[in-house]
């Protein structure tokens, strides 16, 4: 029995992926629609296994990793379970991050072509995902962009690291700083994907250059338009077929040498962001971003800002932990407290 035999996709038997093998094509699809794609803790586990097989299968040429439905490709992590979990737990973010630059990094090596056929949004952690992949497919109807300064976060996974050499310095800032959704032929104007394909049907018929309106009605399937993902499979099935016509051991070292501005930023920085994001959610920005969302309502941007301009803490929620109980002796209690939590004396409270 050979080390790396090729093995049936079904035989992995995952809960939040599909993936499939035929025709010299692995495909992986990130299958939770419910949550428009975002990846929970066990959706990256199985992505990272089912890439590693397709890069260690002889059977597989080229990967190719999409959402399922066509309303996202992906939209980074599960917002609810950072706000459940990792804000409560910021030791365990490190280790979720772990996970994730495995997710990463088994797309950047995986010796193989890697092809993003992006059929929806791809936000946060999604257009990370989709800067990892070689190669870039996208619907018309689909939009990219990142979030994360909006959601008490940074977009070191990915974005900080490679847009800049996507699309260069000032771009990248703009996209990191305002957050802004970059349409599909402005990607493509900006060099985010290689090639963007219709998808918005009217009647049964593609619209080239489709509105923001006719958009908006074919994604709720109005007035006779809708979202049809035929000529985005034919794009990616094209662009695999003229990879498989290619020797693979040539495309494994020009795939490696290619990497290498990718790999030397990555390598640089993406430690250091695991340690500050891990230590970050212990501060009230990802508590409050990130609860917000959940809640589905405007952050305290302006609050957080005024709160520090009047010397108050803008990270801690009810202060630093600088008041001790002349009652009980309890220590390290919130500055903003009035009483003391374990006591309940009064402590007067300081701003």
């Amino acid at each position: 029995m050979r080390e790396f035999e090729s093995r049936d996709a079904a035989s992995f038997d995952f809960a939040e992926v599909l993936y499939r093998k035929a025709d010299w094509v692995a495909t992986v699809t990130i299958n939770r629609p419910h949550n428009y794609n975002a990846y929970s803790t066990a959706a990256l586990r199985e992505l990272a296994t089912a890439v590693q097989d397709a890069a260690f299968d002889d059977a597989v040429g080229v990967i190719v990793v999409t959402g399922a439905g066509h309303a996202a490709f992906c939209t980074g992590g599960d917002v609810k379970e950072y706000e459940e979990a990792y804000t409560n737990r910021p030791r365990d973010y490190w280790k979720y991050m772990g996970l994730f630059r495995t997710w990463i990094e088994s797309l950047v090596n995986a010796g193989k072509p890697v092809i993003a056929r992006i059929n929806g949004m791809a936000a946060g952690g999604g257009n990370e995902s989709q800067l990892a992949c070689d190669l870039a497919v996208m619907a018309e109807h689909a939009w990219l962009g990142q979030v994360g300064t909006r959601v008490g976060s940074v977009a070191a996974g990915g974005a900080t690291q490679w847009l800049p050499i996507h699309v260069g310095d000032r771009r990248a800032r703009e996209m990191l700083l305002l957050n802004n959704r970059i349409p599909a032929a402005q990607a493509l104007e900006w060099g985010l994907v290689n090639r963007v394909v219709p998808s918005v049907t009217k009647d049964g018929k593609f619209i080239t250059g489709a509105a923001p309106e006719q958009i908006a009605l074919a994604q709720k399937g109005k007035e006779g338009y809708a979202i049809d993902l035929a000529k985005l499979d034919a794009s990616v099935q094209e662009l695999a077929a003229q990879l498989l016509t290619q020797f693979p051991e040539c495309q494994r070292y020009t795939k490696q040498q290619v990497n290498f501005w990718k790999e030397l930023a990555w390598h640089q920085t993406i430690g250091h962001a695991r340690d500050w994001l891990a230590l970050h959610y212990t501060s009230v920005e990802p508590w409050e971003g990130m609860r917000a969302f959940v809640e589905k309502r405007p952050a305290g941007y302006v609050a957080l800002r005024e709160k520090a301009a009047a010397g108050g803490s803008s990270e801690f929620l009810w202060g630093p932990y600088a008041t001790d109980c002349p009652a009980c002796g309890a220590k390290g209690i919130p500055s903003g407290f009035a009483y003391c939590g374990a006591c309940g004396a009064g402590l007067g409270a300081r701003t």
